[in-house]
């Protein structure tokens, strides 16, 4: 189900077929393989997974990585007294995320919990 154009927050959410589990996706599109804008602050890495997709006019390729994984490699810039971050194309297309569908699994309860609660410390959610 995707969520509201532009909204604050996730950009997918999942649902198990009694609706009873769910999983929160980040989704970032890139025309060429360039960096991917993460805002003024880390404070909008959220959701469960992040898939970040680029060459999506010619040779679609996706990387799937948690957020905490965004966060570290996170680049900061400052420019005119502004900052910024930015995820770099070396940051993300390594062979880890790219095309790492298997890190989100297949609704299989252990893994998914094994994942969320073992690499981002998800408190209370129950998949």
């Amino acid at each position: 189900m995707p969520t509201a154009r532009n909204a604050r927050g996730v950009d997918i959410i999942a649902y198990n077929q009694d609706g009873t589990r769910f999983i929160g996706f980040q989704v970032k599109a890139l025309s060429i393989r360039n960096p991917v804008p993460l805002g003024t602050n880390l404070d909008k890495v959220m959701g469960d997974f992040w898939v970040i997709v680029n060459n999506v006019a010619s040779e679609l390729k996706a990387f799937i990585l948690l957020p905490g994984e965004i966060r570290e490699r996170a680049h900061r810039g400052e420019k005119d007294d502004r900052v910024s971050y930015w995820l770099q194309p070396t940051s993300y297309d390594t062979d880890a995320f790219r095309e790492a569908w298997h890190r989100i699994g297949r609704g299989d309860e252990g893994h998914n919990k094994a994942l969320l609660h073992g690499k981002i410390g998800m408190k209370g959610l129950e998949l």
